[in-house]
């Protein structure tokens, strides 16, 4: 086994544009849900922090891609606004290609490479009013988004994604409360990530026909499932689990086909989704790489009953508090170093080992400020461990023959966190929102530099 990391590989960090931007209502952005919602139930964001404090990235991106180029990152994975690009969904906001163009090409005259995603959570309103996910018409929508956004930035940008975790805009906002519009309803979650995909094969289309040179593909979440043990009925709960939560998404995007169990079970239960005319054509399209973003697994159990009506995909499998876990408690997520060369096994194996990449791994921290030493610098061991473990077992897939090309971690610099503000903490370095937003390096930053720069684990 070597301790060398492939050629080129990317070193880098992920953020997107809502949770670091900032300017959420200047020079003409339209709002998003997360705007309107913070505007209208304050109370519901940690300390009542919405989307207008962030970290300001939308006037101090020039700073932290110098930042950036200290710490020797050669990539970085951020987004697009959609309200900000087309306030109205047609109308092109010159002040926002402005800044896209100026802030990737700030990039690369950096040596840093822009992976640019088109949607993160962020819906504009004026789709969200129409129905968003809900409503077909967002697929052509979101195609000619992508459409514009190639258009304006594909002489410059090379490497593309459609999503970053669409099973979360699907499960959070239509089977919990953590996303607007906060439906509880199977029925309409499955309706909306049908459309989901369709937006994603729709743009991949757009891309394809743009012209443009590069690369385009898709980020998801990926949570290796794990049975409680090798019984029949535990092993047919992880089964189920996995169909939902992984292949529901994986198997579309990476092998352009549904898996017929997935079919089967929700036309069994008159769950399958109305299906656009452009199905099948849509279905074809490809991706070249495809994103990763691990934080923890999922454990699962038999239930002790099957009900009769499946109201949600956890109606098939029940949660599994495995005893020997390793936490986060900050977070309250399992930290299982071992999942992220699960992951690239599976990818390797079953879906074709299809060029991918780490698009997000992290660990979030609340209160780090205790770990702040006399030079001002936060002393993040726990973090600098935390990366250094998954870095291991990363290394030992690649050497076991995984195509993976990339490793980022949330975030750069501390950023926004939806609902949680500024709870946790996630990046190399951190943001004082007592103090101007002044950005300081955390320990973790200067030993990520050492390992870069050797593109060697010291294992």
């Amino acid at each position: 086994m070597t301790n060398k990391f492939p050629d080129n590989f990317w070193w880098g960090a992920a953020a997107s544009a809502p949770q670091t931007e900032g300017a959420s209502n200047v020079d003409g952005k339209s709002p998003t849900t997360w705007d309107v919602w913070h505007e209208r139930e304050p109370e519901a964001f940690f300390n009542q922090v919405g989307p207008d404090l962030t970290s300001d990235v939308y006037h101090r991106y020039r700073d932290d891609i110098q930042l950036m180029k200290d710490m020797n990152l050669n990539s970085y994975r951020t987004s697009i606004s959609w309200a900000r690009l087309l306030p109205d969904g047609k109308t092109l906001n010159e002040k926002a290609v402005a800044y896209y163009r100026d802030y990737f090409q700030t990039m690369l005259d950096t040596g840093i490479e822009p992976v640019i995603n088109l949607f993160h959570f962020d819906m504009p309103w004026w789709m969200m009013e129409l129905g968003g996910w809900e409503n077909a018409d967002i697929i052509e929508h979101f195609a000619y988004y992508a459409k514009v956004a190639f258009e304006q930035f594909g002489d410059i940008v090379k490497n593309w994604a459609t999503f970053n975790e669409p099973m979360v805009h699907i499960e959070c906002g239509y089977l919990g409360d953590a996303h607007w519009p906060r439906v509880n309803d199977f029925k309409r979650a499955i309706q909306v990530g049908y459309h989901t995909l369709m937006a994603h094969f729709a743009a991949v289309r757009s891309f394809r026909q743009s012209g443009v040179e590069g690369k385009i593909g898709t980020i998801l979440n990926l949570s290796p499932v794990y049975a409680r043990s090798e019984e029949a009925a535990d092993l047919e709960a992880q089964k189920w689990a996995d169909l939902f939560h992984t292949r529901s998404l994986l198997d579309p995007i990476a092998l352009n086909q549904f898996p017929q169990e997935l079919v089967d079970i929700l036309k069994e239960h008159d769950l399958l989704p109305t299906l656009y005319a452009e199905h099948d054509e849509l279905l074809t399209q490809a991706i070249d790489f495809l994103g990763v973003n691990y934080y923890q697994p999922l454990r699962v159990k038999a239930r002790e009953e099957i009900p009769s009506t499946l109201e949600r995909p956890s109606s098939l499998y029940a949660g599994y508090d495995w005893p020997e876990k390793k936490m986060n408690k900050y977070r309250g997520w399992e930290i299982y170093e071992r999942g992220i060369y699960d992951i690239a096994m599976r990818i390797k194996n079953d879906y074709g080992n299809v060029p991918w990449f780490i698009s997000e791994n992290g660990m979030g921290v609340a209160d780090e400020e205790r770990f702040i030493d006399e030079s001002g610098i936060v002393q993040d061991t726990y973090r600098i461990e935390f990366i250094r473990d998954h870095l291991t077992w990363l290394l030992k897939s690649i050497n076991e023959g995984s195509n993976c090309f990339g490793y980022h971690l949330w975030t750069f610099v501390d950023c926004w966190s939806w609902l949680n503000a500024y709870r946790n903490r996630y990046g190399y370095y951190r943001v004082d929102l007592e103090n101007n937003l002044e950005r300081t390096p955390k320990l973790s930053s200067f030993w990520l530099r050492e390992i870069i720069e050797k593109n060697e684990l010291d294992i």
